[in-house]
Protein backbone atom coordinates (compact mmCIF):
# COMPACT_ATOMS: atom_id res chain seq x y z
CA UNK A 1 0.00 0.00 0.00
CA UNK A 2 2.63 2.71 0.97
CA UNK A 3 4.80 2.20 -2.66
CA UNK A 4 0.96 2.32 -3.88
CA UNK A 5 0.50 5.43 -2.44
CA UNK A 6 4.23 6.42 -3.21
CA UNK A 7 3.68 5.69 -6.94
CA UNK A 8 0.71 7.86 -7.33
CA UNK A 9 2.38 10.82 -5.90
CA UNK A 10 5.18 10.28 -8.04
CA UNK A 11 2.48 10.60 -11.28
CA UNK A 12 0.84 13.27 -9.95
CA UNK A 13 4.19 15.24 -9.78
CA UNK A 14 5.76 14.29 -13.24
CA UNK A 15 1.52 15.37 -14.53
CA UNK A 16 1.88 18.72 -12.76
CA UNK A 17 5.45 19.38 -14.10
CA UNK A 18 4.67 17.83 -17.89
CA UNK A 19 1.06 19.71 -18.13
CA UNK A 20 0.75 22.04 -21.34
CA UNK A 21 -1.32 25.33 -21.22
CA UNK A 22 -3.52 25.38 -24.06
CA UNK A 23 -4.09 27.78 -26.67
CA UNK A 24 -7.34 29.10 -24.65
CA UNK A 25 -7.78 32.11 -21.99
CA UNK A 26 -9.04 29.54 -19.27
CA UNK A 27 -5.81 27.78 -19.18
CA UNK A 28 -3.45 30.50 -20.61
CA UNK A 29 -4.67 32.70 -17.71
CA UNK A 30 -4.09 29.98 -14.93
CA UNK A 31 -0.41 30.08 -15.43
CA UNK A 32 1.50 30.85 -12.00
CA UNK A 33 3.34 34.21 -12.23
CA UNK A 34 6.99 33.82 -11.83
CA UNK A 35 8.14 35.03 -8.40
CA UNK A 36 10.81 37.25 -9.82
CA UNK A 37 8.65 39.66 -11.41
CA UNK A 38 6.47 40.53 -8.01
CA UNK A 39 9.58 40.36 -6.26
CA UNK A 40 11.29 42.91 -8.18
CA UNK A 41 8.84 45.93 -7.98
CA UNK A 42 11.13 48.08 -10.04
CA UNK A 43 11.71 47.98 -14.05
CA UNK A 44 12.68 50.94 -16.54
CA UNK A 45 11.61 50.63 -19.87
CA UNK A 46 13.21 52.16 -23.01
CA UNK A 47 11.96 53.36 -25.86
CA UNK A 48 14.34 54.28 -28.39
CA UNK A 49 14.15 53.65 -31.94
CA UNK A 50 13.99 55.68 -35.62
CA UNK A 51 11.50 57.93 -34.25
CA UNK A 52 14.16 59.17 -31.96
CA UNK A 53 15.70 60.64 -34.97
CA UNK A 54 13.38 63.60 -34.99
CA UNK A 55 12.66 63.35 -31.61
CA UNK A 56 9.75 66.04 -31.97
CA UNK A 57 6.29 66.49 -30.74
CA UNK A 58 3.87 69.29 -30.87
CA UNK A 59 0.84 69.94 -28.84
CA UNK A 60 -1.54 70.30 -31.38
CA UNK A 61 -0.46 66.54 -32.60
CA UNK A 62 0.45 65.46 -29.07
CA UNK A 63 3.70 65.77 -27.59
CA UNK A 64 4.43 61.81 -27.69
CA UNK A 65 7.50 62.17 -30.09
CA UNK A 66 7.67 58.36 -31.24
CA UNK A 67 4.35 58.61 -32.88
CA UNK A 68 5.98 61.17 -35.13
CA UNK A 69 5.53 58.87 -38.27
CA UNK A 70 1.66 58.11 -37.53
CA UNK A 71 1.19 62.40 -37.19
CA UNK A 72 2.91 62.93 -40.05
CA UNK A 73 1.14 60.94 -42.49
CA UNK A 74 -1.53 59.44 -40.65
CA UNK A 75 -3.31 61.70 -38.98
CA UNK A 76 -1.05 64.99 -40.99
CA UNK A 77 -1.64 66.83 -38.11
CA UNK A 78 -1.06 70.81 -39.23
CA UNK A 79 1.12 71.37 -36.49
CA UNK A 80 3.70 68.41 -36.87
CA UNK A 81 3.74 68.22 -41.06
CA UNK A 82 4.47 72.24 -40.68
CA UNK A 83 7.43 71.87 -38.57
CA UNK A 84 8.42 69.08 -40.76
CA UNK A 85 8.48 70.29 -44.29
CA UNK A 86 10.24 73.46 -42.32
CA UNK A 87 13.22 71.61 -40.85
CA UNK A 88 13.51 68.85 -43.62
CA UNK A 89 11.46 69.76 -46.49
CA UNK A 90 8.33 68.84 -48.35
CA UNK A 91 10.30 65.72 -50.07
CA UNK A 92 11.75 64.70 -47.26
CA UNK A 93 9.78 61.54 -45.62
CA UNK A 94 10.16 59.35 -42.72
CA UNK A 95 12.03 56.75 -44.29
CA UNK A 96 14.74 59.46 -45.03
CA UNK A 97 15.54 59.52 -41.24
CA UNK A 98 17.28 55.94 -41.05
CA UNK A 99 20.62 57.24 -42.69
CA UNK A 100 20.73 60.12 -40.30
CA UNK A 101 20.57 57.26 -37.37
CA UNK A 102 23.87 57.56 -35.88
CA UNK A 103 24.18 55.97 -32.53
CA UNK A 104 27.63 57.75 -32.20
CA UNK A 105 27.53 58.18 -27.88
CA UNK A 106 26.06 54.80 -27.15
CA UNK A 107 27.92 52.85 -24.78
CA UNK A 108 25.31 49.94 -23.38
CA UNK A 109 27.51 48.98 -20.68
CA UNK A 110 26.87 52.84 -19.02
CA UNK A 111 23.59 52.02 -19.72
CA UNK A 112 22.91 49.55 -18.11
CA UNK A 113 25.65 50.63 -14.97
CA UNK A 114 23.23 53.47 -14.57
CA UNK A 115 20.21 50.90 -14.41
CA UNK A 116 21.74 49.30 -11.91
CA UNK A 117 22.27 52.11 -9.67
CA UNK A 118 18.23 53.33 -10.23
CA UNK A 119 17.75 49.88 -8.08
CA UNK A 120 15.52 48.87 -11.11
CA UNK A 121 15.99 44.86 -11.02
CA UNK A 122 14.41 44.15 -15.15
CA UNK A 123 14.80 46.49 -18.11
CA UNK A 124 12.57 46.00 -21.06
CA UNK A 125 13.34 47.68 -24.20
CA UNK A 126 12.01 48.76 -27.27
CA UNK A 127 12.47 45.50 -30.16
CA UNK A 128 9.70 46.87 -32.44
CA UNK A 129 7.20 50.16 -32.29
CA UNK A 130 4.49 50.76 -34.21
CA UNK A 131 6.66 52.06 -37.40
CA UNK A 132 7.44 48.29 -37.98
CA UNK A 133 11.53 49.49 -37.61
CA UNK A 134 13.16 46.87 -35.65
CA UNK A 135 16.30 46.95 -33.23
CA UNK A 136 17.50 43.81 -34.57
CA UNK A 137 17.92 42.16 -37.82
CA UNK A 138 14.40 40.80 -38.57
CA UNK A 139 14.66 38.81 -41.69
CA UNK A 140 10.69 39.33 -41.93
CA UNK A 141 11.78 43.01 -41.68
CA UNK A 142 14.57 43.88 -44.92
CA UNK A 143 16.22 46.89 -44.68
CA UNK A 144 13.93 48.02 -42.13
CA UNK A 145 15.66 47.42 -39.19
CA UNK A 146 18.99 48.97 -36.90
CA UNK A 147 21.51 46.27 -38.80
CA UNK A 148 20.69 46.77 -42.50
CA UNK A 149 19.88 50.74 -42.03
CA UNK A 150 20.96 53.53 -39.50
CA UNK A 151 23.27 52.61 -37.38
CA UNK A 152 23.84 48.79 -38.69
CA UNK A 153 23.45 47.26 -35.34
CA UNK A 154 21.97 44.82 -33.39
CA UNK A 155 20.31 47.08 -30.47
CA UNK A 156 18.64 44.31 -28.98
CA UNK A 157 21.90 41.84 -28.63
CA UNK A 158 23.76 44.94 -27.18
CA UNK A 159 21.29 46.19 -24.88
CA UNK A 160 20.56 42.85 -23.47
CA UNK A 161 24.25 41.50 -23.38
CA UNK A 162 25.15 44.65 -21.12
CA UNK A 163 22.01 44.50 -18.78
CA UNK A 164 22.40 40.75 -18.15
CA UNK A 165 26.00 41.54 -17.66
CA UNK A 166 25.14 43.91 -15.05
CA UNK A 167 22.96 41.53 -13.14
CA UNK A 168 19.37 42.18 -14.41
CA UNK A 169 16.79 40.51 -15.89
CA UNK A 170 15.68 41.79 -19.68
CA UNK A 171 12.37 42.44 -21.72
CA UNK A 172 11.13 43.28 -24.82
CA UNK A 173 8.72 45.44 -25.88
CA UNK A 174 7.13 44.47 -28.96
CA UNK A 175 4.18 45.82 -31.60
CA UNK A 176 1.71 43.35 -32.55
CA UNK A 177 0.43 45.70 -35.69
CA UNK A 178 2.69 48.27 -38.15
CA UNK A 179 0.77 51.58 -38.94
CA UNK A 180 1.66 51.05 -43.06
CA UNK A 181 2.41 47.35 -43.47
CA UNK A 182 0.61 46.72 -46.20
CA UNK A 183 0.19 42.99 -45.26
CA UNK A 184 -1.35 44.23 -42.15
CA UNK A 185 -3.63 47.00 -44.03
CA UNK A 186 -4.82 44.31 -45.99
CA UNK A 187 -5.68 42.22 -43.35
CA UNK A 188 -7.54 44.90 -41.67
CA UNK A 189 -9.51 45.97 -45.12
CA UNK A 190 -10.33 41.98 -44.70
CA UNK A 191 -11.87 42.56 -41.04
CA UNK A 192 -9.35 39.90 -40.10
CA UNK A 193 -10.43 37.06 -42.26
CA UNK A 194 -6.94 37.23 -43.72
CA UNK A 195 -4.07 36.78 -41.69
CA UNK A 196 -1.07 37.22 -44.08
CA UNK A 197 0.44 39.98 -41.67
CA UNK A 198 0.68 37.77 -38.63
CA UNK A 199 1.62 34.83 -40.27
CA UNK A 200 4.57 36.05 -42.39
CA UNK A 201 5.78 38.75 -40.14
CA UNK A 202 4.16 38.49 -36.64
CA UNK A 203 4.36 35.59 -35.59
CA UNK A 204 8.37 34.92 -36.56
CA UNK A 205 9.10 38.12 -35.42
CA UNK A 206 7.75 37.07 -32.02
CA UNK A 207 9.61 33.37 -31.96
CA UNK A 208 12.48 34.98 -33.41
CA UNK A 209 13.14 37.27 -30.53
CA UNK A 210 12.28 34.84 -27.68
CA UNK A 211 14.30 32.38 -29.70
CA UNK A 212 17.68 34.43 -30.04
CA UNK A 213 17.37 36.85 -27.07
CA UNK A 214 15.64 34.68 -24.68
CA UNK A 215 13.43 37.87 -22.90
CA UNK A 216 12.07 37.18 -19.87
CA UNK A 217 9.46 40.23 -20.49
CA UNK A 218 7.59 40.22 -23.37
CA UNK A 219 5.99 43.71 -23.48
CA UNK A 220 3.28 43.34 -26.12
CA UNK A 221 1.21 46.69 -27.57
CA UNK A 222 -0.43 47.51 -30.67
CA UNK A 223 -3.50 44.88 -29.88
CA UNK A 224 -6.31 47.30 -29.79
CA UNK A 225 -7.23 47.59 -33.87
CA UNK A 226 -8.09 43.71 -33.90
CA UNK A 227 -9.20 40.38 -31.65
CA UNK A 228 -6.75 37.88 -30.24
CA UNK A 229 -8.16 35.85 -32.61
CA UNK A 230 -6.41 37.69 -35.21
CA UNK A 231 -2.90 37.95 -33.76
CA UNK A 232 -3.03 34.42 -32.80
CA UNK A 233 -2.25 35.36 -29.22
CA UNK A 234 -3.36 32.14 -27.65
CA UNK A 235 -1.40 30.20 -29.84
CA UNK A 236 1.56 32.22 -29.36
CA UNK A 237 1.19 32.23 -25.37
CA UNK A 238 0.78 28.34 -25.22
CA UNK A 239 4.22 27.93 -27.29
CA UNK A 240 5.85 30.79 -25.09
CA UNK A 241 4.58 29.17 -21.81
CA UNK A 242 5.11 25.41 -23.35
CA UNK A 243 8.00 25.04 -25.78
CA UNK A 244 9.93 28.13 -25.80
CA UNK A 245 13.09 28.53 -24.09
CA UNK A 246 11.77 31.20 -21.32
CA UNK A 247 8.66 29.10 -20.64
CA UNK A 248 9.59 29.00 -16.61
CA UNK A 249 10.78 32.51 -15.63
CA UNK A 250 8.93 34.70 -18.65
CA UNK A 251 6.10 36.83 -17.77
CA UNK A 252 4.16 38.67 -19.99
CA UNK A 253 1.37 42.01 -19.97
CA UNK A 254 -2.22 42.20 -21.29
CA UNK A 255 -2.02 43.76 -24.76
CA UNK A 256 -2.85 40.74 -26.53
CA UNK A 257 -5.92 42.06 -28.92
CA UNK A 258 -8.74 44.27 -28.45
CA UNK A 259 -10.82 43.80 -24.80
CA UNK A 260 -7.84 42.03 -23.19
CA UNK A 261 -6.38 44.34 -21.29
CA UNK A 262 -7.29 44.24 -17.64
CA UNK A 263 -9.04 41.10 -18.49
CA UNK A 264 -6.46 38.38 -19.63
CA UNK A 265 -2.82 37.53 -20.21
CA UNK A 266 0.07 38.26 -17.58
CA UNK A 267 0.48 40.99 -15.01
CA UNK A 268 -2.15 43.62 -15.84
CA UNK A 269 -1.15 46.87 -17.34
CA UNK A 270 -4.57 48.11 -18.62
CA UNK A 271 -3.81 51.43 -19.89
CA UNK A 272 -0.50 53.92 -19.69
CA UNK A 273 0.33 55.49 -16.77
CA UNK A 274 -2.25 53.39 -14.83
CA UNK A 275 -1.94 54.12 -11.23
CA UNK A 276 -5.77 52.75 -9.19
CA UNK A 277 -4.27 53.69 -6.04
CA UNK A 278 -6.43 50.87 -4.85
CA UNK A 279 -5.43 47.34 -4.12
CA UNK A 280 -5.35 45.14 -7.14
CA UNK A 281 -6.48 41.13 -7.15
CA UNK A 282 -4.47 40.78 -10.14
CA UNK A 283 -0.62 41.40 -10.33
CA UNK A 284 -0.51 45.02 -12.25
CA UNK A 285 2.10 47.51 -13.73
CA UNK A 286 2.21 51.13 -14.07
CA UNK A 287 4.14 52.44 -16.85
CA UNK A 288 4.91 55.53 -16.67
CA UNK A 289 7.28 58.19 -17.99
CA UNK A 290 9.84 60.81 -16.25
CA UNK A 291 9.29 62.93 -19.39
CA UNK A 292 5.30 63.55 -18.61
CA UNK A 293 4.23 63.99 -22.17
CA UNK A 294 6.29 61.68 -24.20
CA UNK A 295 7.71 57.67 -24.28
CA UNK A 296 10.54 58.73 -26.74
CA UNK A 297 13.15 61.71 -26.47
CA UNK A 298 11.74 64.68 -27.05
CA UNK A 299 14.53 67.49 -27.76
CA UNK A 300 11.23 70.15 -27.83
CA UNK A 301 10.71 69.05 -24.24
CA UNK A 302 10.40 71.42 -21.12
CA UNK A 303 11.88 71.20 -17.76
CA UNK A 304 8.52 71.32 -16.72
CA UNK A 305 7.38 68.43 -18.54
CA UNK A 306 10.17 66.02 -16.55
CA UNK A 307 8.21 64.86 -13.36
CA UNK A 308 10.13 65.40 -9.91
CA UNK A 309 11.98 63.19 -7.81
CA UNK A 310 8.69 63.53 -5.10
CA UNK A 311 6.36 62.74 -7.85
CA UNK A 312 8.09 59.85 -8.92
CA UNK A 313 8.68 57.93 -5.17
CA UNK A 314 4.87 58.90 -4.73
CA UNK A 315 4.31 56.98 -7.65
CA UNK A 316 6.19 54.18 -6.49
CA UNK A 317 5.35 53.98 -3.09
CA UNK A 318 1.62 53.80 -4.05
CA UNK A 319 1.98 51.18 -6.67
CA UNK A 320 3.75 48.84 -4.84
CA UNK A 321 1.66 49.40 -1.50
CA UNK A 322 -1.50 48.27 -3.97
CA UNK A 323 0.10 44.90 -5.18
CA UNK A 324 1.94 46.26 -8.58
CA UNK A 325 5.41 46.88 -9.74
CA UNK A 326 6.64 50.38 -11.25
CA UNK A 327 8.10 50.55 -15.03
CA UNK A 328 9.63 53.65 -15.35
CA UNK A 329 10.48 54.83 -18.88
CA UNK A 330 13.70 57.11 -20.32
CA UNK A 331 13.98 57.84 -24.16
CA UNK A 332 17.23 57.86 -24.92
CA UNK A 333 18.69 60.87 -27.78
CA UNK A 334 19.53 59.33 -31.33
CA UNK A 335 22.84 59.58 -30.40
CA UNK A 336 22.57 57.09 -27.35
CA UNK A 337 23.13 59.10 -24.78
CA UNK A 338 20.33 59.13 -21.75
CA UNK A 339 20.04 62.94 -20.34
CA UNK A 340 21.25 64.01 -17.73
CA UNK A 341 17.61 65.00 -16.13
CA UNK A 342 17.03 61.40 -16.92
CA UNK A 343 19.87 60.26 -15.42
CA UNK A 344 19.70 63.03 -11.89
CA UNK A 345 16.09 61.03 -11.37
CA UNK A 346 17.07 57.29 -11.74
CA UNK A 347 20.29 57.99 -9.49
CA UNK A 348 18.03 59.76 -6.72
CA UNK A 349 15.50 57.03 -6.97
CA UNK A 350 18.07 54.48 -6.76
CA UNK A 351 19.64 56.14 -3.35
CA UNK A 352 16.88 56.23 -1.81
CA UNK A 353 16.47 52.43 -2.39
CA UNK A 354 19.89 51.86 -1.48
CA UNK A 355 18.33 53.45 2.19
CA UNK A 356 14.90 52.13 1.66
CA UNK A 357 14.64 48.88 -0.30
CA UNK A 358 13.55 46.53 2.19
CA UNK A 359 9.93 48.90 2.30
CA UNK A 360 9.89 48.17 -1.54
CA UNK A 361 11.59 44.88 -2.83
CA UNK A 362 9.98 40.95 -1.81
CA UNK A 363 7.00 43.26 0.15
CA UNK A 364 3.43 42.86 0.09
CA UNK A 365 -0.04 44.41 0.30
CA UNK A 366 -0.31 45.08 3.74
CA UNK A 367 -4.15 45.23 5.57
CA UNK A 368 -4.61 48.89 5.18
CA UNK A 369 -2.81 50.55 2.01
CA UNK A 370 -2.63 53.91 2.88
CA UNK A 371 -3.16 56.75 5.70
CA UNK A 372 -4.29 59.66 2.64
CA UNK A 373 -4.35 62.08 5.73
CA UNK A 374 -0.98 62.06 6.37
CA UNK A 375 0.23 61.34 3.18
CA UNK A 376 1.46 57.42 3.97
CA UNK A 377 1.55 54.20 2.18
CA UNK A 378 2.12 50.82 3.86
CA UNK A 379 3.87 47.57 2.63
CA UNK A 380 4.58 44.47 4.64
CA UNK A 381 7.59 41.73 4.74
CA UNK A 382 6.45 39.54 7.49
CA UNK A 383 6.72 41.37 10.62
CA UNK A 384 7.41 44.01 9.74
CA UNK A 385 4.90 46.87 8.04
CA UNK A 386 6.57 50.08 6.31
CA UNK A 387 4.67 53.24 6.66
CA UNK A 388 6.27 55.34 3.51
CA UNK A 389 6.01 58.66 4.78
CA UNK A 390 6.23 60.95 1.84
CA UNK A 391 6.27 64.30 3.26
CA UNK A 392 8.34 65.21 6.56
CA UNK A 393 5.59 66.03 9.26
CA UNK A 394 5.00 69.12 10.89
CA UNK A 395 6.30 69.43 14.39
CA UNK A 396 8.22 66.21 14.04
CA UNK A 397 4.75 64.15 14.48
CA UNK A 398 3.12 61.31 12.44
CA UNK A 399 -0.48 60.51 13.06
CA UNK A 400 -0.84 57.13 11.82
CA UNK A 401 -4.58 55.76 11.89
CA UNK A 402 -3.75 52.45 10.73
CA UNK A 403 -1.03 50.32 12.96
CA UNK A 404 -2.22 49.44 16.07
CA UNK A 405 0.41 49.12 18.78
CA UNK A 406 1.16 45.74 21.01
CA UNK A 407 3.47 45.51 24.00
CA UNK A 408 6.06 44.62 21.89
CA UNK A 409 5.83 47.26 19.25
CA UNK A 410 9.37 49.08 18.23
CA UNK A 411 9.22 51.65 15.37
CA UNK A 412 12.71 52.49 13.23
CA UNK A 413 13.43 55.00 10.81
CA UNK A 414 15.19 53.50 7.82
CA UNK A 415 18.87 54.79 7.80
CA UNK A 416 18.55 56.32 11.03
CA UNK A 417 17.61 54.69 14.00
CA UNK A 418 14.70 53.97 16.10
CA UNK A 419 12.30 56.41 16.98
CA UNK A 420 9.56 57.19 19.65
CA UNK A 421 6.01 56.43 19.50
CA UNK A 422 3.38 56.31 21.26
CA UNK A 423 -0.55 55.71 21.23
CA UNK A 424 -3.02 57.79 20.56
CA UNK A 425 -6.39 58.52 22.16
CA UNK A 426 -7.50 56.57 18.72
CA UNK A 427 -5.86 53.40 20.00
CA UNK A 428 -3.42 53.84 17.29
CA UNK A 429 0.29 55.02 16.96
CA UNK A 430 1.67 58.92 16.86
CA UNK A 431 5.69 58.64 15.74
CA UNK A 432 7.99 61.18 16.59
CA UNK A 433 10.30 62.04 14.16
CA UNK A 434 13.70 62.82 15.06
CA UNK A 435 15.23 66.76 15.10
CA UNK A 436 17.87 66.36 12.14
CA UNK A 437 20.31 68.54 11.12
CA UNK A 438 20.19 68.24 7.03
CA UNK A 439 23.27 66.52 6.81
CA UNK A 440 21.91 63.94 9.27
CA UNK A 441 18.36 63.00 7.28
CA UNK A 442 19.04 59.54 6.24
CA UNK A 443 17.64 60.71 2.54
CA UNK A 444 16.21 64.42 1.39
CA UNK A 445 12.46 63.19 0.25
CA UNK A 446 10.21 60.21 1.71
CA UNK A 447 11.19 58.66 4.64
CA UNK A 448 9.97 54.90 5.71
CA UNK A 449 9.21 54.01 9.16
CA UNK A 450 9.23 50.09 9.82
CA UNK A 451 7.37 49.21 12.66
CA UNK A 452 7.75 46.05 14.30
CA UNK A 453 5.11 43.82 16.02
CA UNK A 454 1.73 45.45 15.03
CA UNK A 455 -1.67 44.21 15.10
Amino acid sequence: MKATAACLILLAIISACTAKYEPNWKSLDARPLPKWYDESKFGIFIHWGLFSVPSYGCSGGGASGEWYWWVLDGAKTPCLVDWHQKTYGKDFKYQDFAPMWKTSMFNPDDWAQLFKKSGAKYIVLTSKHHEGFCNWPSPQSWNWNSVNAGPHQDNVKLVTDAVRKAGLRMGLYHSLFEWFNPLYLTDRTNKGNTTYYVDTVLHPQLKDIVMNYKPEVIWSDGDWEMPDSYWGSQDFLAWLYNDSPVKDTVVVNDRWGSGDACTHGGYYTCDDRWNPGTLQRHKWENCLTIDAHSWGYRRNAQFSDMLTIEELLSQLASTVACGGNMLLNVGPTPEGMIIPVFQERLLQIGAWLDVNGDSIYKTTPWRSQNDTAANVWYTQNGANVYAIVLSWPKNNQIFLTQPLPTSTTTATMLGYGKVNWSQNSRGSITVTFPTLTVDQLPNPYAWVIQLNNVK
